[in-house]
């Protein structure tokens, strides 16, 4: 059994080897790309002449699913350029195709009769998109659809996963109000975290079993860098908000907290994107003087992630 996981592990991650190629320098993240052009056409031409070494999509635009053409044409605008499709997995959307009415009927936030097992109850930060247990088989092969979809159907170059970090919300013990590290999940027996490594692996191998180079990044959630397996799966890691909250400078306390996992990967050389919502000069400064200093990459842009936004190869 032991020997089979190993065999597994190391078959997912020699694809992680392999989908590596030049390393990139610059990103575009654009998941209401509607807002470029008043047509795809127009949409496609834009990102394709773009300077963007990666780019990050949603899979629909305007509700209907990318065709492989539009891109392809994409993909083609410049060298080496990958196309990857986000992906929440860490919270159901009322707005996938996946969603029935009947999960949350009257609309208070929580689930209802008819809502499946995994379904808990509305971020409230985020209209729309429900916490889920990631863990929860029913949840795992409805995603799983959607990813068997993206890179069969749509042949997207890889996954741009996000909601990574909601393991947090299951560690926060409510009866002391404290958040509890490595907290452990009474229905798996695992810890909270590691079963969202377990979830991250299986998406993993349903997609490069279809193309073994699928790229692999996670947003937020670092510290499951911590464990070496992850940490040789993922080819890339986004990072939000590490130095400001918008234009509002994080604590020192939480800067030091977050690089303590950053700084080691940042040595596997894989690329680290800062993802920055500043509008203030001062802010997008201090996270390019910081991107810079760290070896890490930047995307300055708008939190409804609307634009192109700016990223610049910071290298000397």
């Amino acid at each position: 059994m032991l020997k089979s996981l190993a065999l597994l592990i190391g078959l997912i991650c020699a694809g992680s080897l392999h989908a590596q190629t030049s390393s990139p320098q610059t990103l575009g993240y654009i998941l209401q790309a509607e807002a470029l052009a008043k047509s795809r056409d127009a949409v496609v031409d834009i990102l394709a002449k773009s300077d963007r070494d990666w780019i990050i999509l949603d899979t629909h635009f305007d509700g209907d699913p990318w065709p492989p053409e539009a891109l392809q044409t994409i993909r083609a605008g410049k060298a080496g350029r990958k196309v990857l499709a986000y992906l929440s997995i860490g919270e159901a959307e009322d707005y996938r195709d996946y969603w029935q009415k009947d999960w949350d009927a009257d609309q208070d936030g929580k689930p209802d009769a008819g809502a499946p097992g995994f379904l808990c109850d509305l971020n409230p930060d985020w209209a729309g998109n429900y916490k889920v247990r990631y863990w929860h088989r029913d949840w795992q092969a409805t995603l799983l659809k959607r990813v068997s979809s993206i890179m069969q159907t749509q042949k997207f170059d890889g996954l741009y996963l996000d909601i990574v970090d909601g393991f947090s919300f299951f560690e926060h013990d409510p009866k002391t109000d404290q958040w509890i590290d490595n907290r452990h999940n009474p229905q798996t027996g695992n810890t909270y975290r590691k079963d969202m490594i377990r979830w991250i692996m299986l998406i993993t191998k349903n997609a490069r079993r279809i193309n073994p180079k699928t790229l692999i990044v996670p947003q937020n959630g670092e510290q499951l860098l911590k464990d070496k397996a992850y940490s040789q799966l993922v080819d890339s890691v986004g990072i939000e908000d590490l130095f400001s909250n918008g234009n509002q400078k994080q604590s020192a306390d939480d800067i030091t907290y977050r690089l303590s996992y950053l700084k080691p990967f940042v040595k596997t050389n894989k690329p680290v994107w800062l993802i920055n919502y500043a509008t203030h000069p001062r802010y997008q400064r201090l996270a390019t003087s910081k991107a810079r200093e760290l070896g890490m990459r930047l995307l300055i842009t708008d939190r409804d992630l609307k634009t192109l936004g700016i990223s610049r190869s910071l290298q000397d």
